[in-house]
């Protein structure tokens, strides 16, 4: 799979900042998708205070969810964990595992934020430019702004707000479980990623491509210890 190349990863956190924000002009957060046959999930993996990151992307045809490509890659990583900074340091393993695809997939999930962001650039926005392709971000835990919660059964939605700016939605994907935050990484309007999560959520709290993609990590991590 082709990426672009933006910017080098060799920065200051100071100087990190200031690219998130001139990226965030760049970032499409209204293109509705209309088709969606192969959706990639993608996650990563590190052991605490260890620069050695695990990734792993999973390409899942939609129709029935049956895995069509697995790629993983492990390589080291010397930016500091800074909250929201964290694809300075994630995204690099990330883009490694994506450029062995063979599949190119009509739509990228990321377990993490896109716009739902400080400065609008979440890793999921970061890796959605990088890629070129609809990327969504699908966050177990909220970054920043405010909501109310859903109600609880299964498809309950509510705004999730930063100072009364809508930047992504708060989405019940099971009755009665925590819910996820999912807002536009880059090329897709939030109904659409909000559609594919619920679409995507197979019997699961997590999404099913960044499930597999989780259970992948692990696995490799596994691998990799023994």
């Amino acid at each position: 799979m082709k990426i672009h190349h933006l910017h080098d990863w060799k920065l200051t956190p100071t100087e990190a900042v200031a690219l998130q924000r001139q990226l965030a002009s760049r970032v499409d957060t209204r293109t509705p998708l209309t088709r969606c046959d192969l959706l990639a999930g993608a996650d990563i993996s590190y052991n605490r205070f260890s620069p050695v990151f695990y990734a792993a992307v999973v390409v899942l045809r939609t129709s029935d969810w049956s895995v069509v490509e697995t790629q993983e890659t492990v390589r080291e990583s010397p930016f500091p964990y800074i909250p929201g900074l964290l694809s300075f340091r994630e995204a690099p393993a990330l883009l490694e595992a994506f450029a062995l695809l063979k599949t190119v997939p009509d739509a990228v999930m990321i377990d993490g934020q896109g716009y739902a962001h400080p400065r609008r650039m979440g890793i999921a926005s970061h890796i959605g430019l990088c890629l070129g392709v609809p990327t969504i971000g699908c966050a177990k835990s909220r970054l920043t702004g405010t909501y109310k919660e859903p109600g609880w059964k299964r498809g309950s939605l509510s705004r999730l707000l930063d100072k009364g700016d809508p930047i992504g939605s708060v989405v019940r994907t099971r009755d009665k479980v925590q819910p996820l935050f999912v807002s536009v990484g880059h090329k897709i309007d939030l109904a659409s990623a909000v559609r594919m999560v619920l679409k995507s959520a197979q019997g699961y709290r997590i999404a099913e491509p960044t499930r597999q993609a989780h259970l992948l990590v692990d696995e490799l991590r596994r691998r990799s210890a023994g």
